[in-house]
């Protein structure tokens, strides 16, 4: 019998906005890139935007190979807030805050170089990283917190946890 098609669902709003909720507390802010003769510029961060009440206190960049998943991770004391300088990435949520009205939900946002914007990731909410692109994905973050190398606030999971109801298919990494 031969497969039927499957009609797909709305996955963003008119405006770009992604249609599925996601874990409460998450925010973003667009990132304009200019572009000339000469190359492009694009501002990351500005203590004066409205965007994030916490200051710039620490920042650091990641790489993520092509197809790699780097999660699941969870943080206790501090958010993380991404910008994706190049690359495309996809960033999988589980809610597992027990006082969250998204407490329990699975949720899904792309970041890529075509469309950036900081994005921040708050407290309690575990989080995967997984390289969609063929380049390595280089990504900044600017924690809310400067990383603690004598007790590190990072907890992990096993990609393929029974924890979280998500398997990423053909994906490597821990």
């Amino acid at each position: 019998m031969p497969d039927l098609p499957i009609k797909d669902s709305p996955l963003v709003t008119p405006a770009g906005e992604p249609v599925g909720a996601l874990p409460h507390g998450v925010t973003f802010r667009r990132a304009i890139t200019h572009i000339d003769g000469r190359g492009s510029v694009c501002e990351m961060f500005d203590s004066r935007w409205p965007w994030h009440p916490d200051p710039l206190v620490f920042v650091y960049m990641f790489t993520i190979r092509p197809g790699a998943v780097k999660g699941w991770g969870l943080h206790k004391l501090h958010e993380d807030r991404y910008f994706v300088l190049l690359g495309e990435m996809e960033i999988v949520f589980y809610d597992a805050r027990p006082d969250s009205p998204t407490c329990g939900q699975l949720s899904r946002v792309v970041l890529s170089q075509y469309d950036r914007r900081l994005m921040n990731i708050p407290v309690g909410i575990w989080h995967a990283n997984h390289n969609l692109g063929t380049q390595d994905a280089v990504v900044v973050n600017f924690p809310t917190a400067p990383y603690d190398h004598n007790n590190p606030d990072k907890y992990r999971l096993p990609l393929d946890t029974d924890q979280i109801p998500y398997k990423f298919e053909n994906a490597q990494g821990w």
